[in-house]
């Protein structure tokens, strides 16, 4: 919940732009806490009438511990969306119902809605920023009438154990589309790489796990291990454009430590500086899964870039 309201706040503190929307015109009921609300309910037809909570309902003691999963969208009191969750993943959030829900914040709000309910919340922005986000208005808000709208449309009501089920299966899909899609990057990968070494009449060893390495000047002693203190003198480039991203040279030529095969570099890296030993020079072409991905690093390095990595081990302890 708080991850979601954090995501929320910085949604609109950036002041994302504002498209014009329609609230329903009609009376809200007043809570005491001075939230106030409208709630909806679909009737026989499948159409949302206005709906008040019912005798029959179950009471909000039955559910606290359990999980409300919810679409929302944040207005200003001049009706400009600010948000929707569901603009920002196709997913509604998970909310846990507290015991105690913080008076005129969006927990108690939220606690009126039952699995299929719909409901438009209207509250003081002052009194929801201090409560809820634990930040004060933003400007542009507070311009806008001090008054922040949330829509929301309730779909599930969950134990923990189902949504951390839930989780734990949509984690391991998206886990597996992310292998699928790793090895068929490497393919293409691979094959910038064997076109490289074929035009600079080059041969490079391959590790394990993917990295090619050439060596252009042998070291002495054994290799660097798992879990020691490697100090490496480097220069980095994308390999299909040989454009340099960063280089020891630009910090003052100081080796860069780190501690070999713990994850503190990319994966290419722990893979390669560990054919080395200490005083070799080689040259690493790391395929982009085993480097930045789908996600490149910075303006410099772009999604799926293959790398090209100088790098000399300076020493290792």
């Amino acid at each position: 919940m708080r991850h979601f309201l954090w995501g929320a706040l910085l949604a609109l503190v950036a002041g994302l732009p504002a498209a014009r929307a329609q609230a329903p015109a009609a009376a809200f009921t007043r809570l005491p806490s001075g939230t106030e609300y409208r709630l909806f309910r679909a009737d026989a037809t499948g159409k949302y009438q206005p709906h008040a909570p019912a005798p029959t309902d179950p009471p909000y003691p039955s559910r606290v511990g359990q999980v409300l999963t919810v679409f929302m969208e944040f207005r200003t009191g001049r009706d400009s969306v600010l948000m929707s969750s569901r603009r920002m993943q196709p997913l509604p959030q998970p909310i846990l119902l507290p015991e105690k829900p913080t008076r005129g914040g969006l927990e108690e709000a939220l606690g009126l809605l039952l699995p299929g309910d719909s409901a438009v919340f209207r509250f003081p922005a002052d009194t929801v920023f201090a409560r809820t986000f634990q930040q004060p208005v933003p400007p542009f808000v507070k311009k806008a009438g001090n008054t922040l709208l949330v829509f929301a449309s309730a779909r599930e009501l969950l134990t923990v154990e189902q949504m951390k089920a839930r989780i734990a299966k949509l984690q391991a899909e998206m886990e597996k589309k992310n292998v699928q899609l790793a090895a068929k990057q490497l393919a293409t990968d691979n094959a910038i790489i064997q076109t490289y070494l074929k035009k600079n009449k080059a041969t490079a060893k391959k590790t394990p796990g993917g990295t090619y390495y050439i060596i252009k000047k042998l070291g002495a002693g054994l290799p660097a291990k798992k879990g020691q203190t490697v100090r490496v003198l480097y220069r980095g480039t994308v390999l299909t454009t040989s454009k340099e991203f960063d280089s020891t040279a630009k910090h003052g030529n100081e080796p860069f430590a780190f501690t070999l095969g713990v994850g503190q570099v990319i994966a290419g890296w722990d893979q390669g500086i560990a054919m080395l030993n200490k005083g070799s020079k080689a040259v690493l072409l790391i395929p982009s899964p085993l480097a930045y991905g789908p996600r490149g690093a910075g303006a410099d390095i772009p999604a799926n870039a293959v790398l090209r990595f100088e790098v000399e081990l300076v020493d290792f302890k």
